[in-house]
């Protein structure tokens, strides 16, 4: 589902039906339902003197950091002069409710619903929210495998891996339908860029010469904590914990048991998003910058 976020109380002045025209410097040639978010951005001390803007959300509660609506994008329209003078003549609460300028779009909402908050950070732009099992799904299309810098796919071949690899963007990898689990967990961030509480981890065995490494996504969702695995065949799903230090103590105990790796020789990193089409080493030089987890 698209999301546009939008800075309160004009995000809440849609859901209440108070406002249907939401003013933007740029277009979109997306048309059809859309999710309204509440962004978490504080109300501007310009909007907070407005009284007259104000007094239309009296008694009425912000939900900062979730979505709280669905309607429908009908148009958007270029303003030109009229447009403005029209609004500002004909449309008064419209008309102090956006930011009317000629060369700014007006896209114009109806069908609005409100629905359930849903808890989300949000982003930039036209955005999509997916539920953690649309988001499996998505997933389910992605086989266990590398593209190599020459485009050739490697799904049982990991021979010169080390000179050949390179991390692929989520769009790459939704294209190629073939990546390793450091590829799927960057498409994950990627779709689920609007939650909250995301993290990415990186587990290494490192001993005799020998590298070994799994990457994982985790999540939060009111009180539990989530491990999506989808690159990782046996243990594919979601799995829900108590607390974050439980999960991550089940991940570890099964990359020990199941690979038979001594646990002193194992590490544990929290890491952020890396660069896109950097090498092996790289990449594991980037897990190893990120925050080193004690169990």
């Amino acid at each position: 589902m698209k999301v546009l976020s939008i800075t309160e109380p004009y995000a809440t002045l849609i859901k209440e039906k108070k406002k249907f025209i939401e003013t933007r410097n740029w277009k979109t040639n997306y048309r059809g339902e859309l999710y309204i978010h509440a962004s978490l951005t504080k109300i501007t001390k310009e909007t907070q003197t407005n009284k007259e803007l104000m007094a239309l959300i009296n008694n009425t509660t912000l939900d900062f950091g979730h979505i709280i609506c669905k309607c429908t994008l009908k148009e958007c329209i270029y303003m030109t002069k009229a447009y403005v003078e029209n609004i500002k003549e004909n449309h008064h609460q419209e008309y102090i409710c956006g930011g009317y300028k000629e060369g700014r779009y007006a896209w114009v909402l109806e069908n609005i619903a409100p629905i359930s908050p849903i808890k989300a950070k949000g982003s930039l732009g036209l955005w999509n929210y997916y539920t953690e099992e649309e988001i499996m799904e998505i997933m389910a299309q992605i086989q266990y495998g590398w593209i190599d810098k020459k485009k050739k796919p490697h799904k049982n071949d990991f021979n010169n891996i080390d000179n050949l690899y390179l991390l692929a963007t989520p769009k790459e990898t939704l294209k190629n339908k073939l990546g390793l689990c450091w590829d799927q967990v960057e498409l994950e961030r990627y779709l689920f860029q609007g939650y909250l509480n995301v993290k990415t981890y990186a587990i290494i065995y490192s001993a005799n010469n020998t590298i070994t490494t799994h990457t994982f996504l985790t999540f939060q969702k009111e009180n539990k904590y989530y491990w999506f695995e989808h690159a990782w065949d046996k243990y594919k799903g979601i799995h829900e914990y108590a607390s974050l230090e439980s999960l991550l103590l089940d991940i570890k105990e099964k990359f020990t048991l199941d690979l038979e790796y001594p646990p002193k020789n194992l590490t544990l990193y929290e890491y952020k998003k890396p660069k896109s089409h950097i090498t092996e080493q790289k990449l594991w030089e980037h897990y190893k910058q990120g925050t080193k987890i004690t169990l």
